[in-house]
């Protein structure tokens, strides 16, 4: 059940349109390069080194093609090693910048300004990627599940597949008696710290574990970065996943429509994702961009399930500050955001990509 690109492509215009409220290793990236004249605009010679979000593997692999093609002298090097490994490497100083599913925590926020000689780390969303729940059921091609069965699901309260709340929801589908395999991320993730998130907060009464970028929930299969999870979902029948959608592109998997707040059950295209992306509210102050999406969301025809991707980067302090800046310049560009829209991202809405390529532009 792939994504049909002239339904994302049709969310990417809508979300450009919709006002936001407030002020491992991994699969081959597309071979596009995409704007390469944006990337040539914004060259700033010198190495990099990053890690993090595995999320955003896919579209910075992308970027990096573009950037060091047209920029000469120009070498960057980004690790999908996982959103809280990224952090951890930004804070101990051996990443540039991290990338990270979730914004900066509390305790996360005054260990990362302290590596920006009197700066602050700033969270720059870079990359919308919607959260796809992917499966392997025989015979089973439309699955529609409510947050409530997915939190049963994945606290073991749920365990066979023609369970009568599975069933419920998909009247007519010959669901098997078969065992479920819940798939989680290992280690620390942004993409389980939001998932978990989405649980917390659209079904309060069966989710007791709140939101972790480490899996808290008993029992499931664990499985490394978002390669392993949609590698792990394609090779074993029964399972159920959570991972994002280039990856469940890219492995051509099977993704479930998710109720919303609404009540409807909504497959994942670019336009139910776009729709929860503008109700979307931007939570940080000045140009730390931190934001809050509505995972419940009662906009009709939304998917609710999407997570932002930051760049965690210093606003000041870095010896490395000309390189990121000049490499952020082109990824928050309108032109390095366009590259994405073939990578099963959306595009940053104008009215956000303006606020992150100022926030860039104060880089020093």
């Amino acid at each position: 059940m792939k994504l049909q690109r002239s339904g994302y492509i049709a969310g990417i215009a809508l979300t450009a349109t919709l006002a936001l409220t407030g002020c491992g290793s991994d699969n081959d990236p597309a071979t596009s390069a995409g704007d390469t004249s944006a990337a040539a605009a914004n060259c700033a010679a010198g190495s990099l080194t990053a890690q993090g979000s595995t999320a955003q593997k896919n579209a910075m692999d992308e970027w990096i093609k573009a950037y060091q093609a047209q920029c000469s002298g120009a070498q960057i090097n980004y690790q999908g090693t996982g959103s809280g490994a990224g952090i951890e490497a930004f804070i101990g100083g051996t990443a540039d910048f991290a990338g990270s599913d979730s914004a900066l925590k509390e305790d996360e926020q005054p260990k990362a300004n302290a590596k920006c000689a009197g700066g602050e780390a700033l969270n720059l969303p870079m990359v919308i990627g919607p959260i796809a729940v992917v499966y392997n059921v025989d015979g089973v091609d439309d699955l529609q599940l409510d947050a409530p069965t997915l939190a049963k699901i994945y606290s073991g309260k749920i365990t066979k597949w023609n369970d009568a709340a599975i069933a419920a929801q998909n009247t007519g589908a010959k669901l098997p008696d078969t065992a479920i395999q819940a798939v989680h991320r290992s280690g620390e993730s942004g993409t389980t710290d939001n998932f978990t998130k989405y649980l917390s907060k659209s079904a309060e009464a069966d989710w007791t574990y709140s939101n972790a970028k480490a899996w808290k929930a008993p029992g499931g299969v664990a499985a490394t970065g978002s390669d392993g999870v949609a590698a792990k979902v394609k090779s074993t029948a029964g399972t159920i996943a959570y991972v994002e959608l280039s990856f469940a592109e890219n492995s051509d998997l099977k993704m479930a429509k998710i109720k919303n707040g609404a009540g409807e059950y909504t497959a994942l295209t670019g336009e139910s994702a776009g729709k929860t992306i503008a109700g979307a509210k931007i939570t940080g102050t000045g140009n730390n961009l931190s934001m809050s999406i509505d995972y419940n969301t009662t906009e009709a025809g939304a998917y609710p399930i999407v997570l932002v991707t930051y760049e965690i980067a210093c606003s000041k302090g870095s010896p490395k500050a000309k390189e990121i800046q000049g490499f952020l310049k082109y990824t928050s560009s309108t032109g390095g955001q366009q590259a994405l829209a073939d990578l099963g991202y959306a595009p940053l809405p104008e009215t956000i990509r303006s606020k992150v390529e100022t926030a860039v532009a104060s880089i020093s």
